[in-house]
């Protein structure tokens, strides 16, 4: 998956989540409609978390996964064939019917470029379907960045890095002069479960937003920093009676069917 930040992902960890990291892509599945002739491509497909969803919609089509990250494609299962890819330069060998990608395109600068260039590898009368976080403004995400700041001054900002994913209407005009277009964004309310080590939703972003900033810390900053980050978790999202938490979570969501 891509943005690995110097350091392979963690299957285990990403996977602790699957449910809730699941469902974004069985409701974009879910509009995705009849398809030309070609494969189906599970881009940036991790573990394979989506292959199976994917084979049981479109049982005879050849399915393929594609990824940047060995220790993800070596848990993938249920391919036709895998292939090892940098997702910004990446060519099928044939126009695929369907480029499905899950919570992943955000890892990527210049959607302007990327999602036409994408697009333009379909198939006549193939799909682009996409799924990506939109979280960057909430206080999951931003209090990475603010206490990073905080601890470590001297290396980090407390402002974020400017979020690759753009307003909903630009995907819109960067996609409707290749086809019929769709976007749009829905909120999950995420009920996290307790855990007695961490905040809840440390133990969610820990595997995935939170991995730039701690591979840029020495194995004596680690613990201060994530004990500073599960402190102020509490106070944006207080733990209910039974340790759970409540994190609402932003995704957006297109899709294209190439003219």
């Amino acid at each position: 998956m891509s943005g690995h930040a110097g350091q392979d992902w963690n299957p285990g960890a990403y996977a602790r989540f699957r449910g809730l990291r699941l469902r974004p892509a069985l409701d974009l599945l879910a509009q995705v409609g009849p398809l030309p002739a070609g494969d189906v491509v599970d881009l940036v497909c991790g573990d394979g978390a989506v292959g199976p969803a994917l084979r049981q919609a479109f049982a005879d089509r050849r399915l393929i996964g594609v990824d940047d990250s060995p220790a993800m494609l070596a848990q993938a299962r249920g391919y036709e064939a895998l292939h090892e890819a940098d997702i910004a330069t990446w060519h099928p060998e044939t126009p695929p019917a369907l480029i499905f990608s899950n919570a992943a395109l955000q890892w990527l600068p210049g959607h302007a470029r990327l999602m036409p260039r994408l697009a333009g590898l379909l198939a006549p009368g193939g799909v682009l379907a996409v799924q990506m976080p939109g979280q960057g403004a909430a206080p999951s995400h931003m209090l990475l960045h603010q206490v990073a700041a905080r601890l470590f001054p001297d290396r980090f900002s407390p402002d974020p890095p400017p979020a690759p994913v753009a307003p909903l209407g630009e995907y819109w005009a960067m996609l409707a002069p290749l086809g019929a277009v769709s976007v749009w964004e829905t909120t999950y309310l995420q009920a996290l479960p307790a855990d007695a080590a961490a905040h809840p939703v440390r133990r969610f972003t820990e595997s995935t937003a939170m991995r730039p900033i701690v591979a840029r810390l020495n194995a004596d900053e680690v613990a201060p920093y994530l004990a500073a980050y599960d402190a102020a978790l509490a106070g944006a999202y207080p733990p209910l009676a039974d340790g759970r938490a409540l994190m609402p979570f932003r995704r957006l969501f297109f899709t294209l069917v190439k003219g």
